[in-house]
């Protein structure tokens, strides 16, 4: 079973330059508020107005309704972090602070419907500019994100960093939740859009999971939203990169490779939700008003490193203590 075709140097090689790119162009979209409006204001509109019409028509593989719908939405997600970041009136406002989970449950939710029409295609063959072949994998990788959507927690937790970046930091936003979405996001992409997955799914999903590991911890949501946007504005300007270039790489579409995947995500999924069950109970959690995570290493170390937390996130945290090891991150009981 292999996920891919058999991979060229250059394309290896490529694929680093991608991972670079985007991790670069994020730290540079994300350094003030006159970078991200050049990133995505100025540069949508002219491409919007001289690019897109003929790049991303009805004949290119990124002509889709899904396509002009995701770039737009993610650009809609990086306005509104940057609202809510640098209008202070906003940074306090219970109601703007639900706009991420909300922009990011409506981008899952996309992806899902589309699992779902691919899978009852029945196609196998050119769909769209690109090879799908639609099984019982679109439905499981359906419901694994279904399961994600609804186990998006903490965002009444969102701080905004006071530091020159002024960040959107999401401190309950921990490694559970952000594997499994990479897993299903992966595998979405590898059903749905197979031979734009080496770079859409692998190097697009590192590009936003590195910096949130280690540049800017709790801060995945931002980073993700700025990827994303950069990476859909790129392939519908030119899609022959994914496509016909010498760069680009097909999918196997082999059957085994796609249950394979799914079957990946699902299960990620559903042991995230069996985790968040268990915490919740534990804890007694109500995650529609509390932090799930906010006994966690990985949530104290957010906390403790990023100005800006609230007093009670600070006294949750207990951040004057030593933080947990990674490995008890996720399975950690709240101390008495």
């Amino acid at each position: 079973m292999f996920l891919f075709e058999p991979l060229t140097l250059v394309q290896i090689i490529m694929w680093f330059v991608v991972l670079g790119a985007l991790i670069g162009l994020n730290e540079l979209s994300r350094r003030g508020p006159w970078a991200g409006a050049a990133f995505f204001i100025a540069l949508p509109i002219i491409l919007t107005i001289f690019v897109w019409p003929t790049t991303a028509g009805a004949d290119s593989s990124t002509g889709t309704w899904f396509h002009w719908v995701k770039v737009y939405s993610a650009l809609a997600g990086c306005l509104g972090f940057m609202a809510i970041r640098y209008i202070p009136r906003l940074q306090n406002n219970k109601w703007a602070l639900m706009f991420p989970a909300g922009i990011l449950a409506l981008n899952i939710f996309e992806a899902v419907l589309r699992d779902f029409q691919v899978g009852g295609m029945g196609a196998d063959g050119i769909v769209d500019g690109v090879y799908m072949l639609s099984g019982p994998w679109n439905y499981m990788n359906g419901i694994a994100g279904l399961i994600n959507l609804l186990a998006i927690t903490g965002w009444m937790g969102i701080y905004i960093s006071r530091d020159k970046t002024k960040d959107m930091v999401w401190p309950d936003m921990i490694w559970p939740w952000i594997i499994a979405y990479d897993l299903w996001n992966f595998a979405y992409v590898y059903n749905c859009v197979g031979d734009h997955a080496f770079y859409a799914g692998a190097a697009l999903l590192i590009s936003c999971t590195i910096p949130a590991f280690f540049i800017r911890k709790g801060a995945w949501l931002q980073h993700r939203a700025h990827t994303l946007a950069l990476w859909m504005m790129f392939t519908m300007a030119v899609p022959a990169f994914t496509s016909t270039s010498d760069f680009a790489v097909k999918a196997s579409g082999d059957p085994a490779a796609l249950m394979t995947v799914s079957a990946l995500a699902l299960a990620a999924n559903v042991a995230l939700a069996v985790l968040q069950i268990w915490l919740m109970v534990k804890r007694r959690r109500n995650v529609l008003k509390q932090e799930l995570y906010d006994h966690t290493g990985a949530y104290r170390r957010v906390v403790a490193d990023i100005p800006g937390a609230s007093p009670a996130q600070l006294v949750a945290a207990g951040v004057d203590t030593p933080p947990a090891s990674d490995t008890d991150d996720a399975v950690a009981t709240s101390r008495t």
